[in-house]
């Protein structure tokens, strides 16, 4: 196919790399031509089109909207109706009502990394990754040649109505974003304890290094579920406040937590390893890991915040610890903990 992808920023520019990765000819557009350039030096598009409109002689087949919300509601309104089109931005209901009777079909990848641009782009970004899609109104023929693509790239789709979506990635994303970002007000309020923060904190506020340019605009575009939500979890927070005298109950909240965030992924083992602050720790690593010959389910890497080294943690497939654990240390690295 020949598919028409415009905004070559994160999203845009995985989506063409794995497209071409796939065989498909991919062209592409971005107002900012520099971003451009780099998706296609980066191998994520075969040519640039300098206007939109260079990007339909000849028709393409698909057109990707990779933009936020603002700008993807705008280029529907430029890109001719007879052609197919998806989007890819974080909210549906306003893009949804937007794209009114046009052909088009709905999509969020739920998929993504705190970096933007065309630099941080990956062809694996959407390897088992769920990806929402909304029909609407779309034609049964141009739903399954989306639905396609997304099977094909590697990710799971998974069909909602634009309100569900909105309202679930309220909770799970948009209202992490705003707690991550209180969080670190809260701690940072206290130069003393910022000083402190190790894992916890550093886990639960990861996402707070995302782009705040975009996130303005998706938690305005979603501003009453996001809303809702916050109110939910002001209410929990007051919940879990009065019940720190009473043990036995606060111990059954935090249970049942746990079970539940031990439902969001895959059995894995972690292996941590200390690594000294000097050349050639992490190939040490990699020729571990390929003795090993292990499944790396995850990689998460802490630097000490004054240098020293770090630990980098390695999940793996149960039972397939041990032998990275001895290729480890035939390497000379240190295992925190052992076997």
């Amino acid at each position: 196919m020949r598919i028409a992808v415009v905004g070559t920023g994160l999203i845009g520019t995985s989506i063409g790399l794995d497209l071409r990765r796939l065989g498909h000819e991919v062209v592409g557009h971005d107002v900012d031509a520099e971003r451009a350039a780099t998706a296609r030096a980066r191998g994520a598009l075969d040519a640039v089109a300098p206007t939109l409109e260079g990007l339909w002689n000849p028709a393409p087949d698909l057109v990707v909207v990779a933009a936020p919300p603002r700008a993807t509601i705008e280029l529907l309104g430029r890109i001719p109706p007879a052609f197919l089109a998806m989007d890819v931005a974080g909210v549906k209901v306003p893009i949804l009502a937007a794209a009114g009777e046009r052909r088009f079909v709905g999509t969020h990848p739920m998929a993504g990394r705190e970096r933007s641009g065309p630099e941080a782009a990956s062809a694996s970004l959407f390897r088992g990754a769920t990806w929402v899609v909304v029909p609407g109104s779309a034609a049964p023929a141009d739903l399954t040649l989306v639905v396609d693509l997304v099977r094909r790239l590697g990710a799971n789709p998974v069909e909602m109505t634009a309100a569900d979506h909105d309202a679930a990635v309220a909770r799970i994303s948009h209202l992490p974003q705003v707690l991550a970002a209180a969080l670190v007000d809260l701690a940072a309020a206290d130069p003393g304890a910022f000083a402190l923060a190790a894992g916890s904190l550093r886990d639960l506020t990861r996402v707070a290094m995302s782009e705040p340019g975009i996130w303005v605009e998706l938690l305005g575009a979603n501003e009453e579920a996001v809303a809702a939500a916050i109110d939910e979890l002001v209410e929990r927070l007051l919940a879990y406040r009065d019940r720190l005298g009473n043990g036995d109950r606060l111990g059954e909240d935090l249970a049942r937590a746990r079970r539940l965030r031990e439902g969001l992924a895959a059995p894995v083992t972690p292996v941590r390893v200390a690594l000294a602050d000097r050349p050639g720790e992490l190939a040490k690593v990699g020729r571990a890991l390929a003795a090993a010959a292990v499944d790396v389910r995850d990689l998460q890497l802490r630097h000490a915040p004054y240098g020293g080294g770090g630990v980098l943690t390695i999940a793996v497939r149960p039972g397939e610890a041990a032998p990275l654990v001895d290729a480890l240390a035939a390497e000379g690295l240190e295992v925190i903990g052992g076997r």
